[in-house]
């Protein structure tokens, strides 16, 4: 089931990334963190105030800007 993207997830589900819509750049920025399609992910805050979104992936904790989240498509796991 597609819930949509990271920045309009629940807090607390277990999702999966399911598609990067972005440039080159975006998904070259996104292995150096170590995400990848394909991987289990988990929201674990939204920040207020047009903060960042903090993530949980592969064990670590990853926080992306709201623009980078927005881009991140996944799905309940």
């Amino acid at each position: 089931m597609i819930i949509g993207t990271l920045l309009s997830s629940p807090v607390e589900t277990d999702l999966k990334i399911t598609a990067i819509d972005g440039e080159k750049n975006l998904n070259v920025k996104l292995r150096q963190y170590g995400l990848f399609i394909g991987d289990q992910v988990r929201v674990l805050r939204l920040a207020r105030l047009g903060g960042p979104v903090l993530i949980e992936a592969n064990g670590r904790e990853i926080a992306l800007g709201r623009g980078i989240a927005g881009k991140i498509s996944v799905e309940a796991v």
